[in-house]
């Protein structure tokens, strides 16, 4: 079983933000399998499932705001007994440029409220993740460019890095880090 965890903040306002772009691959990768995402308030994010060849696959997006991230996938971990070997967390990272993803084994919060918040609750930095790049970032505090909204021309670069982050993530589950990353970064 592996469970692949999209950040983001819930609610309208966040719904196309740069910091949401975690749960734009998640919602991307569930349109793509036809998966329905329902929320389940005792593990603290909407939920969804499906099958990978032989491999159960668990798609979550916390409803917990980014900061509290952790919450979330620290109580699916333990519901579903996953270890953090079989986890990747996907999010957006300033330091890549838009339309670039990157692949990692692990490495620290880099800063990012959410990775912290897992960090924190599962007790390791060794956890597999999907950076989503969303720079550059202009002149202006990462807190406020992070929650504006993609612009309008940007959008038509987010969609086919979408559809590139499911097929890396699906890639990734099929084979393993360094095969991944070697194809995708």
């Amino acid at each position: 079983m592996k469970l692949i965890v999209g950040l983001g903040n819930i609610g309208d306002k966040y719904c196309f933000t740069r910091h949401n772009i975690g749960f734009m691959v998640i919602d991307k990768m569930a349109i793509l399998k036809n998966v329905s995402l329902k929320e389940e308030k005792k593990l603290k994010c909407f939920i969804g499932k499906y099958k990978l060849g032989s491999e159960d696959i668990i798609l979550i997006k916390p409803t917990t705001y980014m900061n509290l991230s952790g919450d979330a996938v620290q109580l699916v971990m333990n519901y579903y007994k996953i270890t953090i070997e079989d986890v990747i967390i996907v999010y957006d990272d300033l330091s890549l440029e838009l339309g670039n993803i990157r692949f990692r084994a692990n490495g620290s919060d880099g800063g990012h409220n959410g990775i912290k918040s897992i960090i924190k609750c599962v007790g390791t930095q060794n956890i597999a993740r999907l950076k989503v790049g969303i720079g550059p970032q202009p002149p202006i505090p990462s807190e406020a460019f992070v929650l504006q909204n993609f612009y309008k021309d940007q959008l038509e670069t987010v969609k086919p890095v979408l559809k590139k982050c499911v097929e890396g993530l699906e890639y990734y589950i099929e084979n393993d880090m360094q095969k991944t990353q070697n194809l995708f970064n």
